[in-house]
């Protein structure tokens, strides 16, 4: 699985973390992420607002999950 991350604080490294010990798991990409996530996946500049960006990237790389952390995308649609 392709798996995208959308955020970069403290939960959203842990659910990367773990999120990276499953064996289904090929890649991951966090958009942004942070130095310490950058250890476990590939992380992206893309903004975790940036909604249209956000979904063109899923779309191109055919991610197969996507797991949002922050609040403010959830809210945002």
């Amino acid at each position: 699985m392709k798996i995208l991350v959308i955020g970069s604080g403290g939960r959203e490294h842990t659910l990367t973390w773990k999120i990276a010990r499953s064996p289904l798991v090929k890649k991951i990409f966090c958009a942004p992420g942070n130095a310490g996530m950058s250890l476990e996946a590939q992380c992206l500049p893309i903004g975790a607002e940036d909604l249209e960006g956000l979904a063109n990237f899923a779309e191109t790389e055919g991610i197969d999950l996507t797991v949002v952390g922050p609040e403010a995308p959830l809210t945002m649609g």
